[in-house]
């Protein structure tokens, strides 16, 4: 990953992002992304790049283990989302899925994720603390809440699902108020001259809808062009 192509990645959305790796691919059918809607604590922040620090957590319950083990597995949590690849961003599924109440995403732990460098958070689980989380640090979670539950950390690393997207620690995530997907490893290199042809066919359409005199002769010229170049 070459700091240009960072910077691209953070400049465009997912769907952006989406469209692209079809390019990639030359063919449609991509389907390694989310389903269903997401919430985001920031929707106007741009995306979040970076490679999946991954875990597992659930808060309706308390945990059964002993207190010595759930602490050693938090600190143990903590000291895997401190290191590793930069850029990174958190990636935890929140087991206890729709009944999910412990919003592990506050004011305390956006910012000592945001102190450890990463780039934000995408979970099933929730969020709070809206008003008093720190810029620069999105969120996209599945629901708002008010407490924390009895929230702790159940497995570090593992692969987790989120919105029906399963994702590998350490695998490379582009997120953003649309959702969230894994842009495989082998598509890196070729991605930012995809971003940048996907962008230029679409423009065959979108420039002569934004003229004057559009019509739907300038529509159906515009549209066998873009057919020609797209994938």
């Amino acid at each position: 990953m070459t700091p240009e192509l960072l910077d691209l990645l953070r400049k465009v959305d997912t769907p952006t992002v989406c469209n692209a790796i079809e390019v990639v691919e030359g063919k449609r059918g991509f389907d390694h992304f989310t389903r269903g809607t997401v919430l985001s604590s920031d929707p106007e922040a741009g995306a979040i790049v970076g490679f999946a620090r991954t875990a597992k957590i659930a808060a309706t319950a308390p945990p059964t283990e002993a207190p010595e083990v759930i602490r050693t597995r938090r600190m143990e949590y903590y000291r895997h989302m401190a290191t590793g690849p930069r850029p990174a961003l958190a990636v935890i599924e929140d087991l206890d899925g729709v009944d999910a109440v412990g919003a592990y995403w506050g004011e305390i732990n956006t910012n000592v994720h945001k102190g450890f460098g990463l780039s934000g958070a995408l979970t099933n689980g929730v969020m709070r603390d809206l008003g008093d989380l720190p810029e620069g640090f999105p969120v996209i979670a599945g629901s708002i809440g008010p407490s924390h539950g009895f929230v702790h950390v159940r497995e570090i690393a593992t692969p987790v699902t989120v919105f029906g997207l399963t994702i590998a620690d350490g695998e490379l995530v582009h997120a953003d108020r649309h959702g969230a997907l894994v842009i495989p490893q082998d598509y890196i290199t070729e991605l930012g001259a995809a971003i940048a042809k996907m962008q230029a066919t679409e423009a065959i359409v979108l420039d002569a809808a934004r003229a004057p005199g559009f019509d739907f002769d300038a529509f159906e010229t515009a549209w066998s062009a873009f057919e020609k170049a797209r994938t």
